[in-house]
């Protein structure tokens, strides 16, 4: 990298053992300030001790953020299993343990990942394809990104129709990061004819079959030297799973009604909402297929699990259908109809919805209720109800079961609420505090609270919890 990473170090560890890291870290060309609480750069935190005390620092650092920790061992800390997960569930992007000098070079090499990560984040061709700031989507993203430049291995993507699984995959081809990257050719396992599925994939020679009046090439031809997407592979028959499986396994194939091996050298993306370890259980997948196509494996989250994303994406689809409307806005009743509302057919339904607003909106101003279609009004039992679907009442349940008790819960929600009205708002207090109906001295007392905590009164170990942070329970 041309420029020096730069991060914010935590304390505390003994005197010494902090001068000998940050030391080692300098001369490693790694720019580490001192937190002040001010900064919400990626940080590295260097402990002596495993205590809840560590685990709430990290998760205040890295709550309703992108920011990346590494928690850092140089002291001789012993470290179990169960403490890397432990920290790693709070919050932790890494746990490193060892002598300074070897920590220094393991976090440099992370630091440039990230960095090269952030960079191709912000690229056209992720921005372009990839609309969403919600952190379900920002980590799909950012994990996608990393295999698809940094690695050639297969892909998996699952999740339910319609959330966006090819689009996915197109960004995983737009990544690759082959100098010889060829075409991306997309097969719909669902609408495979068996009687021409072996010419869809493997080509066919002149006269191979009757209607062969001419040779073709099939799929495998045209990914060569770049992305075979495979949607819904689950629906490949089983005939056609061992084919394509000698075809992955070897790298060659035959077209049908020919005697010569052609080579196969592309890399495999495939899809599906299926659950194939239910089918190979049933019989009706292969399990070696699916080892060979799991290299790597991503879940696309429905739409109920990132509703941040549904205002960018409404306004991403007007404007792909009226370009007239572009940056054009929403009034309240339309915004809170657009985000209570259930998307069963998730993103893929949200851009119907957006297609038909679109050509019945007339006139400049924004969008209004009288554009809705008339099976769009919302009922006010339906307006009751949905806002719990995405996972609320199941996180009520497990704290609950956790004995939580009800001020806590109610404290925890709220603080919540409060960090996503900010986020939506890009730090807006007065716009944040119209979203939540509360006053803006509320809000900003709250957002005090929470800068207090963050800078724990003088130590980010402060043992006393964070607002909103439920005390740990597990092991200490």
């Amino acid at each position: 990298m041309e420029c020096c990473p730069s991060v914010t170090f935590i304390g505390p560890v003994r005197g010494s053992e902090q001068v000998a890291l940050l030391d080692a870290l300098v001369a490693e060309g790694v720019e580490a300030a001192l937190d002040t609480g001010e900064r919400d750069a990626d940080a590295l935190v260097g402990f002596a001790a495993i205590d809840n005390a560590l685990f709430n620092a990290v998760r205040r650092m890295t709550e309703a953020s992108e920011r990346r920790v590494i928690a850092l061992s140089c002291g001789g800390c012993p470290l179990d299993s169960d403490a890397h997960w432990r920290l790693l569930a709070a919050g932790a992007t890494d746990v490193l343990a060892g002598p300074p000098a070897e920590l220094a070079v393991r976090v440099r090499a992370r630091l440039e990942r990230w960095a090269s990560v952030d960079a191709l984040m912000v690229s056209p061709a992720v921005r372009r394809a990839a609309i969403g700031v919600s952190p379900a989507w920002r980590t799909l993203l950012r994990g996608v990104v990393e295999v698809a430049h940094f690695t050639q291995a297969p892909v998996l993507l699952i999740g339910e129709s319609g959330t966006g699984k090819e689009l996915v995959g197109r960004l995983v081809h737009e990544l690759n990061e082959s100098a010889e990257r060829g075409a991306l050719a997309v097969v719909d396992c669902t609408t495979i004819v068996p009687e021409l599925a072996g010419s869809e994939l493997f080509g066919h020679e002149r006269g191979a079959f009757t209607g062969a009046h001419a040779g073709r090439d099939g799929a495998f031809a045209t990914a060569q030297e770049g992305t075979l997407f495979l949607d819904e592979v689950g629906d490949l028959p089983p005939a056609l799973q061992a084919q394509l499986l000698r075809v992955v396994q070897e790298g060659t194939y035959k077209r049908v009604g020919s005697d010569t091996w052609r080579h196969s050298r592309f890399r495999l993306v495939s899809a599906t909402h299926r659950d194939l370890p239910a089918r190979i259980e049933a019989g009706q997948f292969r399990q070696d297929l699916y080892f060979r196509i799991a290299g790597w494996v991503f879940r696309v989250p429905p739409l109920r699990e990132r509703r941040d994303d549904i205002l960018p994406l409404a306004r991403h689809f007007l404007a792909q259908f009226q370009p007239a409307l572009a940056g054009i806005g929403f009034d309240p009743a339309v915004t809170e109809h657009l985000l209570t509302r259930a998307y069963p057919g998730n993103v893929r339904d949200l851009r119907q919805l957006m297609a038909r607003i679109s050509s019945r909106h007339v006139g400049p101003g924004p969008i209004t209720v009288g554009s809705l279609p008339q099976d769009e009004r919302a009922s006010e039992a339906g307006l009751a109800a949905v806002w719990r679907e995405a996972g609320f009442e199941g996180a009520i349940g497990q704290a609950v079961s956790l004995g939580i008790g009800l001020k806590e819960i109610s404290q925890v929600a709220a603080d919540t609420a409060m960090r996503i009205a900010m986020r939506r708002e890009n730090g807006n207090l007065q716009a944040a505090a119209r979203m939540l109906r509360v006053t803006d001295r509320a809000l900003q007392m709250r957002r005090a609270a929470w800068r207090a905590a963050a800078q724990g009164r003088g130590s980010a170990f402060d043992t006393r919890e964070e607002p909103g942070i439920a005390p740990d329970r597990g092991r200490g």
